[in-house]
This record gives C-alpha cells, sequence and structure tokens, in this order.
C-alpha cells in the first residue's frame, strides 16, 4: 500500500474514531436525560397549592427548532428559552376549575419577550380566572413594560423594595446600513412594488422614509393605546394614567427622591412593597407552607399542565375534532423545522388535515411576517384545496400576519385577528447583493463567457447586468398584482378597492376590518369556536388539538425526555433577570433574528412578501 493509500487509511480511522466517539457522547446525553426523569416523576398537585405562571424566554405561538436541537439546548444553555402561550392560558383555565388550586401567582421575571397580543391572551386568563372567586397575586423584583403588564393584571401586585416599574412607552427603531454597505462596496439590488413596502429600506436608505414612518406611526399609537387601557382598566386607574406615568417620570422620580419603587407604589402601579420572604409569608398564609422548600405550597404551570392532562383526557369524548394549525415564523422554501414556515412541510400538514377523517374543522394560527412567495403559493393552494374538501377553515391572527402571513390565510372562510394584530403588507420585492465592488477592494476580480448576456447573470461576485434587473423587476411587478388579484378574490373585493389600501401598507386589525381584510375581532378561542359552528359540532362535544409535522419515532422520544428534563431542572423560586442583561440580550437577539430572516430567504425566484413589522 502506498504513502496516499496509508494516509487515507489513517484519517479513515481517525473519522471512524471521532464518530463513535460522538455517538457514545449522544447516548451518554440520552441516559442523562432518562434517568433524570426516573428521578422526577410526573408531579402530583398538592391539595392546597398556588398555581405558578413564571413564563421563561419569549412568549411564543410555537417552539423554535427540532425537539432534539430544544433538548440540547435545554442542558447547554444555548437555546434561547421560549414559552407556549397556549401552556399558560391552558393551565390557567384549568386551574380556576381545580378545587386544589387556591390562589394564581404571576411572576414575569424570567419573560425576555412578547407581542401584545400574546400577553393580551394571557391577561384574558387571568381575568376569567378571577371570577372564580380565587386570588391573584404578582410578584416581581423589577419588571419591564411587557413583564408588567402581566402584573397589571392581578388583585394584588407587589415590588421588591429596591424595584422599579419599566414602563416607557413603544418605540420602533431599526438598523439602517446603505452607508456601511458602500464602505464595504456591497451593491444591493432591490426591486419592489408597493410604496411602503418597506423592509428593504434599511439596505437602500440611512433613515426611515416617510411613507414607513407614517404607516409605523399608524400602527404604534394604537398599540400603545391598547396597551394603556389595559393597564389602567385592570389596575382600576384613571384614564390617562399611563401615559402621565411617563410623561413625568423625570420630575416624578427626583420628587420620590429617585426611589423608583416608591413612585411606582404612589403612582398605584403596584399595591406595596415587600420583600421575597414577605411575600411567600404572605401567600403561606393563602396556601399553606411546603415544609421542603419552606416557602408555600406551588407548582408551576408547566408542571400543573403535566398533571392535569392526563386526568382531563380521561373525560374526553370527542365527536370530531377541531384542528389548530400553527404557522409561525418566517415563510421559507422546503422542509423547516417548527418555528419556521416551511412551504413544503407546512403544506404537508395541512393536507393531513385534509384526509384525516376525524378533523371536521380547521383553524390556521398564524404569527409570521412572511416570506417566499413561491412557499407562500404551495400552502395557499394547499389551504385552498382543504377547503374545497369541504371541512370549514378558519385563520386566527395572532401578533403578526402579515405579506406572506396574510397570502396563505386569505382564502379561509374566516378571517379572525386581536384588536391588536399587525396585518396588510400586500407587496412584493426581491433583494439581490453583489460583491463585484467588495472583491476588488481585496484585489479580485471575475471574468469568463458565457452563451447570453443573462448566463451567469445571478454570480453574486458580479453586478447584475441591466437584462437581469430588468427581469428581477417584471416578475416582482407581476407577483404584485397576482398578490392584489387574489385578496380581491378571496375577499370579494374589487381590484381597485384592494390597490387603494395595498402598496405594502401595514394595518393594525380593526382598520384591517373596515378595510375587509380581516371578518371578526377575536381571540383563538373564537375563531375555534366558529370553525365548530361551521362544521356543525355541538358545543363540548369536539376535541381542539394542535399539529405539527409528524415526528419520527426518535423525535417522539426526545420529545417525551425533553418534557421529563424541564420537569427535573426547574425550580419554583422567584429568581430575577437584571434589567440592563435582559435588554442586552433582547437587542442582540432582535438584531439576529433580523440577519436570520434574511439569511432564510431562499425563494428560487428571488420574490418575497415579507413584512419586518410589529414589536414582537
Amino acid at each position: 500500500m502506498g504513502l496516499l493509500g496509508r494516509l487515507f487509511q489513517r484519517l479513515w480511522r481517525i473519522l471512524d474514531g471521532l464518530r463513535k466517539v460522538l455517538h457514545l457522547a449522544l447516548l451518554l446525553f440520552l441516559f442523562a436525560i432518562v434517568w433524570a426523569a426516573a428521578r422526577h416523576p410526573l408531579p402530583l398537585v398538592p391539595a392546597r397549592a398556588a398555581l405558578v405562571v413564571r413564563p421563561e424566554g419569549r412568549l411564543v405561538e410555537q417552539l423554535t427548532g427540532s425537539p432534539f436541537d430544544r433538548s440540547l439546548g435545554l442542558l447547554t444553555g444555548d437555546h434561547e428559552p421560549e414559552t407556549l402561550v397556549r401552556d399558560v392560558v391552558e393551565s390557567i383555565h384549568v386551574a380556576a376549575k381545580d378545587g386544589r388550586i387556591l390562589a394564581l401567582v404571576l411572576d414575569p421575571s424570567q419573560m425576555s419577550g412578547a407581542g401584545l397580543t400574546k400577553l393580551r391572551a394571557i391577561a384574558d386568563a387571568v381575568q376569567e380566572f378571577k371570577k372564580s372567586g380565587k386570588k391573584v397575586l404578582a410578584y416581581s423584583r423589577y419588571a419591564s413594560q411587557e413583564q408588567y403588564y402581566l402584573m397589571a393584571q392581578a388583585d394584588e401586585a407587589f415590588l421588591e423594595p429596591t424595584g422599579a416599574v419599566g414602563v416607557i412607552g413603544f418605540a420602533a427603531y431599526g438598523l439602517y446600513f446603505r452607508d456601511a454597505l458602500d464602505k464595504l462596496g456591497v451593491e444591493v439590488n432591490v426591486f419592489r412594488v408597493g410604496t411602503h413596502k418597506s423592509f428593504t429600506e434599511p439596505y437602500t436608505r440611512q433613515d426611515m422614509s416617510p411613507e414607513d414612518r407614517e404607516q409605523t406611526q399608524g400602527w404604534l399609537t394604537p398599540l400603545w393605546q391598547a396597551y394603556a387601557i389595559g393597564v389602567e382598566t385592570a389596575r382600576k386607574l384613571p384614564a390617562g394614567s399611563v401615559d402621565a406615568y411617563v410623561a413625568e417620570a423625570v420630575p416624578a422620580l427626583k420628587a420620590a427622591d429617585g426611589d423608583a419603587g416608591r413612585l411606582a407604589e404612589e403612582r398605584r402601579l403596584v399595591d406595596g412593597r415587600k420583600t421575597t420572604l414577605e411575600f411567600e409569608r404572605l401567600l403561606v398564609g393563602l396556601v399553606g407552607e411546603d415544609h421542603t422548600t419552606h416557602s408555600f405550597n406551588a407548582i408551576g404551570h408547566a408542571e400543573y399542565l403535566a398533571a392535569a392532562r392526563p386526568e382531563a383526557a380521561l373525560t374526553r369524548h370527542p365527536a370530531g375534532e377541531v384542528a389548530v394549525l400553527v404557522a409561525a415564523g418566517n415563510i421559507v422554501d422546503g422542509e423547516r423545522p417548527a418555528g419556521e414556515i416551511g412551504g413544503d412541510s407546512f403544506a404537508e400538514i395541512v393536507r393531513g388535515a385534509r384526509y384525516d377523517d376525524d378533523v371536521k374543522a380547521v383553524v390556521i394560527r398564524v404569527d409570521s411576517g412572511g416570506g417566499s412567495m413561491l412557499a407562500s403559493e404551495v400552502i395557499r393552494q394547499e389551504i385552498a384545496a382543504l377547503k374545497a374538501a369541504g371541512k370549514p377553515v378558519v385563520a386566527s391572527f395572532s401578533s403578526v400576519a402579515a405579506s406572506g402571513g396574510y397570502y396563505i390565510a386569505m382564502d379561509a372562510d374566516e378571517i379572525w385577528a386581536t384588536p391588536t394584530t399587525i396585518t396588510g403588507s400586500i407587496g412584493v420585492f426581491g433583494l439581490v447583493p453583489t460583491f463585484e465592488k467588495t472583491l476588488a477592494k481585496l484585489g479580485v476580480a471575475s471574468d469568463g463567457v458565457a452563451t447570453s448576456k443573462l448566463a451567469g447573470a445571478m454570480n453574486l461576485e458580479r453586478s447584475l447586468p441591466a437584462e437581469e434587473k430588468e427581469l428581477l423587476q417584471t416578475g416582482v411587478a407581476h407577483a404584485y398584482r397576482d398578490f392584489v388579484g387574489r385578496v380581491a378574490s378571496a375577499r370579494h373585493k374589487t381590484l381597485a378597492e384592494i390597490e387603494q389600501i395595498a402598496e405594502g401598507r401595514v394595518w393594525i386589525a380593526p382598520d384591517a376590518v373596515r378595510f375587509g381584510l380581516v371578518d371578526h375581532l377575536g381571540d383563538l378561542d373564537a375563531a375555534v369556536l366558529a370553525a365548530a359552528k361551521r362544521a356543525k359540532l355541538a358545543p363540548g362535544k369536539y376535541e381542539v388539538t394542535f399539529r405539527e409535522k409528524e415526528l419520527t419515532w426518535r423525535e417522539r422520544l426526545l420529545r417525551e425526555l425533553r418534557a421529563e428534563g424541564e420537569l427535573a431542572v426547574r425550580g419554583l423560586g422567584l429568581a430575577p433577570t437584571p434589567p440592563a442583561a435582559a435588554a442586552v440580550a433582547r437587542a442582540v437577539g432582535a438584531f439576529q433574528r433580523q440577519l436570520r430572516a434574511v439569511a432564510a430567504f431562499n425563494d428560487p425566484r428571488h420574490l418575497y412578501s415579507y413584512c419586518g413589522c410589529g414589536l414582537d
């Protein structure tokens, strides 16, 4: 055997050894979770306890990534924590009827991000819980604006003596890169239709365009008004109290000798200030003492659901299903894990509901700013086929259902949105960066031959020829006309009516109802009820299921192990998140999501209907 052969043989042995080590590491990882799960069986609900709702990370409609990624991230800390809104809402609804749960505790200290629509869903569940006559208490050492919205829903809200309430108003700022791209020699070719289609502006401008400024103010102001009214209603404050708290922040804090907690108490944003120990003793008086932790008897919402769901399943006798299909994240071509909407993978879920005889109606739950036009059309066609098969289809919009997010839902029998949903953005763009000038700065050039002016035109190391630019702009214009025409047909409007509200304009849901883009204002429960009525399902005689892409047996195992592992590692302490660290982490996370959105664009025609709008 020659030297080269021996070299490859040795390389193969090294790679094979590495493979075995990685397999062993994976097995040890799985055994570690199984061991943890075995040591921590499913929890029992105490005879007297408080349900502790402590969302971790971002509130989402769908968890991001594969079960394996989430399981690994849980142990390594590399995965940004997420909490399913529907899990929180379900736990509160079930607890309201559970005689073992005597109180509800809201602890938002670990929540890092949420759209107002998602916060409102939890707030509505809390208000419904209050009708049971049980006490609702809230506590935090520091409350950000989003965290405080949940605190405000309690009967009594307490702040750590040195804490603060960070209510400051809403803002929508973005980063603009034109000058930086010019310095780097990156040429960004933008093709768009829609005077207000603003997603590409950060790559072509150094500031917000007048059109985008106008439309953003148009939805930002109603969102802030909804936030303020929600707090004032829950806290029984006079109208204008929240705006006054923000406007008078500087002189008011000076008058309070810089004591932010005192200011929050004086303005009745909280009922008082207590240390963690004092708050725990208050709960002990309500629900009793846990003699193991010497705190109050408590069970977290995730642990409570793990115990309550099997109990509830024993009493179910459904005559059919209303299947909720969650479309959350950016819309991209092909197959994608949860947290993104793959054109092929989501179409497969819709098709599965179409051929499942147990599914009598479908609700498409959308939380997306859109993405690939091709993937959106693949999904729309499958939803149209579902509707043609005779199964009612109702769309339910979460925080954002704009651009492609609206496109995939427009053929539904009914469209529901919450008053704080951002929608519309009917427009199309293409975005193609080229790096000829960048390479020239490094002394690198591209040259060669082709059989036509278009051959090799999309090589990003060369500037786009005029013919290719014209081709792309023509395709964008056609896609826009097609989008507008399909909306007009689906919504039973004329082209002229849709053109007046299109052009990429972003709308708040009440305006969308006025224009006919949305049928009704209401939450997910209202949409489910509407779907059940269309399917002629009697109340209480159907089951609501949330369907995702069918998992392999390995993924199902990992999902179960992850659930058990979470029960093993979660505590019920009221640990704070440092405000500065949370703010930095959120800013970095938002920037990373913006970059990921662009990096994930994979439409083969380079045509996108995407809206980077909203506060979530």
